[in-house]
């Protein structure tokens, strides 16, 4: 059975951080905490794992990750309470747009060439609202659509349900309407979205943005 949609994870599948996490941050920390060596890894973890979905809000769940980052840095604590609102309205304002990140070269061209074959597109992602800006501002075309967004939707991958609503919505402007069979789910995070995809119903593919030549090789090998 041919493919009729091909859903995508967003981030390191078809869009990349522009610099390393930890130097936009040591730029964002610079003015108001001195010269710091941050890490977010930890904080990020730890807050995924509490406050799953970005729980209470997204601008409220990245304070808190950069608060932790930032202590977690050795910053001065008296110094981060006066200027925290300052970096995270930054830091959030620089990864709203290309600011913060880029494409890979052929993520543009693929989502044109799976549209000039009749196959429809979406993105299915464990992030925030801004990554709808994100893709707008790096030039997506308005037909990767939907964009499914775990703080929207209040799940994330690899829940089963996060799929389901992605091709219902598809489906919603679809005739005859897709199957769970007919589409492949595409990203670069094994439990997320290898198993997710397929324990949905779905094909899935393994791949990271440098190797997204692999989609339509994939999808010829089906046919």
């Amino acid at each position: 059975m041919s493919i009729r949609l091909v859903t995508f994870d967003a981030l390191f599948t078809l869009i990349n951080l522009r610099e390393p996490v930890h130097v936009q941050y040591t730029r964002a920390f610079k003015p108001y905490l001195g010269e710091l060596n941050p890490d977010a890894d930890t904080a990020l973890a730890a807050l995924q794992k509490e406050r799953p979905a970005y729980d209470k809000g997204s601008n409220s769940w990245w304070s808190e990750v950069i608060r932790r980052t930032a202590l977690g840095a050795k910053a001065d604590s008296a110094a981060l309470d006066k200027s925290l609102q300052d970096i995270v309205h930054a830091l959030m304002h620089r990864f709203s747009s290309r600011e913060g990140y880029k494409a890979y070269d052929d993520a543009i061209p693929l989502v044109e060439e799976l549209h000039s074959r009749g196959i429809r597109t979406a993105v299915i992602s464990n992030s925030d609202s801004r990554t709808r800006s994100v893709l707008k501002d790096l030039g997506f075309p308005n037909y990767l659509d939907p964009i499914i967004l775990s703080e929207e939707e209040g799940i994330e991958k690899p829940s089963k349900e996060i799929f389901i609503r992605a091709l219902d919505a598809v489906n919603r402007k679809t005739n005859p309407p897709i199957k769970l069979k007919e589409c492949l789910h595409v990203g670069d995070e094994l439990e997320c979205d290898y198993y997710g995809g397929r324990d949905a119903g779905m094909e899935s593919l393994l791949v990271r943005g440098e190797e997204l030549n692999q989609v339509l090789a994939w999808i010829d090998r089906r046919k």
